[in-house]
């Protein structure tokens, strides 16, 4: 069964609105009317009241109910106004006066007096509706009970006019909101249309393209530019994904055809055990850069898809990098580089994983090695600084140029193109090391000239004994050359 679409469903509830309203409005505006026509002949009928009060106190005193009678019947005859008038004198049981009409019609409630007060009641008489007021009198010691009505036919007939004109152009107003209601129902969701089709033509093809821009300032809008950010942040994730499948199979391709190329040369003609081992020992070289090279990628796409997590504890920061620090000795001396180390002697507790703290450090000295010819010197520095702790590694290679300095942390990317694998890398480091400080509420940034060299700053909130770390605040004790980098 296929559903309304929005535009019809708005026009339903609409005009199911619109009907109801209708309905309240007719009904209040027929109330009120036959209200106002009531109150006019209640107005009329308290005049023709306040009449006979003042005619029954112009009477003398002690006049008999025969006086009474003549004069009363002299001057409502006279005026016509008594068509529908009696009067009952309460204190000699006696009628004063009672029109011809009522003789012959007598009404429920009209041989005997009321309680106090006016009192309105419509009566059927005679197959005609009136409307009455009875009401008690006293004039010159006597009380009279009085009741004197009008007919109600007139207004009848325009209550039952107006009924007839709310009847008949109720429905043509409902058509009239119907289509109204459709229309403006299609002109406010067009937005959506066209988003739909714009929508609709956008593939890994054409990801740049963007919805129209509304100006609308309703949801609209917003959904508009919801959708377009989501488009933007699509396109940048394919983007990457794209470029971080050509990169990874770039740098796969090398050491691949290399291991082939040597394996084919190997066996293209017998050769000595000595050419063999030879042969065998590029290829494991090859088969081992290839092997780091895959563990950084399937590092950096765990973490891409969160399915890579680190384990923080609280950790002593001066440990690791001492530990790190003698590791990398031996290997900088081989590499004819001044190696020097600063490491405050105050504990430094962070919560960390202290793996992938190892990892950190080893990226930063193992960068500052490749990129710093000999003879050179490389520093690694431990120090606290209020609520942080700061890593510096500071080395006096190449440097990297300003318009460099914000890309290096990006994956596959290489300062120096000239550089080979074998020197250079596949430019996977730095990205896997802003991971980490990432992962441990941290910043890295880098200060750099290009001919003097460059220095990593990472800065870690530092772990109190309450559990408490210091990741608020963290504008104020940042070192001013970190830059802080994109999550």
């Amino acid at each position: 069964m296929r559903k309304l679409s929005i535009g019809f469903r708005l026009t339903i509830w609409y005009l199911a609105l619109f009907a109801a309203a209708q309905v309240c409005f007719g009904v209040g505006m027929w109330v009120l009317l036959r209200r106002s026509l009531y109150g006019i002949a209640d107005d009329e009928l308290r005049g023709q009241i306040d009449d006979l009060t003042n005619f029954l106190e112009a009477q003398k005193k002690n006049a008999s109910v025969a006086k009474l009678q003549e004069e009363v019947a002299e001057a409502y005859l006279l005026e016509h106004s008594g068509d529908y008038l009696q009067i009952y004198d309460d204190s000699d049981r006696a009628w004063i006066f009672r029109a011809d009409f009522l003789r012959q019609h007598t009404l429920p409630d009209g041989n005997h007096a009321i309680k106090a007060g006016a009192q309105y009641g419509n009566y059927a008489v005679a197959g005609a509706p009136f409307r009455f007021v009875t009401q008690e009198i006293e004039a010159n010691g006597r009380r009279f009970s009085v009741q004197t009505g009008l007919p109600t036919a007139p207004m009848a007939r325009i209550l039952l006019l107006f009924r007839r004109s709310l009847l008949m152009f109720a429905p043509l107003l409902l058509a009239a909101a119907a289509c109204g209601g459709y229309l403006l129902s299609r002109k406010a969701l067009s937005p959506v249309d066209a988003i739909t089709r714009t929508a609709r033509t956008i593939n890994a093809t054409n990801l740049c393209e963007r919805l129209e821009k509304l100006t609308t300032g309703d949801e609209l809008q917003r959904l508009s530019d919801t959708l377009n950010e989501m488009l933007a942040r699509i396109e940048t994730a394919f983007v990457r994904v794209t470029q971080f499948t050509a990169d990874a199979s770039h740098e796969l391709r090398a050491p691949i055809a290399l291991i082939r190329a040597e394996a084919e040369i190997a066996l293209r003609r017998p050769r000595g055990d000595a050419e063999y081992r030879e042969a065998l020992r590029h290829v494991l070289l090859e088969a081992e850069r290839t092997t780091s090279l895959i563990e950084e990628l399937l590092t950096l796409a765990r973490a891409d898809s969160g399915r890579e997590s680190l384990h923080l504890e609280p950790v002593n920061l001066r440990d690791i990098i001492t530990e790190v620090a003698d590791q990398w000795q031996e290997l900088m001396a081989v590499r004819t580089l001044s190696f020097t180390r600063r490491i405050a002697s105050a504990q430094n507790n962070i919560l960390g994983d202290p793996d992938a703290l190892r990892r950190l450090v080893t990226i930063l000295l193992d960068n500052a090695a490749k990129y710093t010819p000999t003879p050179g010197i490389v520093e690694v520095a431990l120090e606290s600084r209020g609520a942080f702790a700061v890593i510096r590694v500071r080395d006096t290679g190449i440097g990297i140029v300003p318009e460099e300095q914000p890309k290096i942390f990006e994956r596959f990317y290489r300062v120096d193109k000239s550089r080979n694998r074998e020197s250079g890398g596949a430019g996977l480091g730095l990205a896997i090391a802003r991971w980490i400080v990432q992962q441990h509420q941290g910043t890295i940034g880098v200060l750099s000239t290009p001919g003097s060299g460059s220095t990593f700053t990472v800065e870690f909130p530092l772990h109190s004994e309450s559990g408490v770390t210091a990741s608020d605040g963290r504008t104020g004790s940042q070192s001013e050359n970190a830059a802080a980098l994109p999550g």
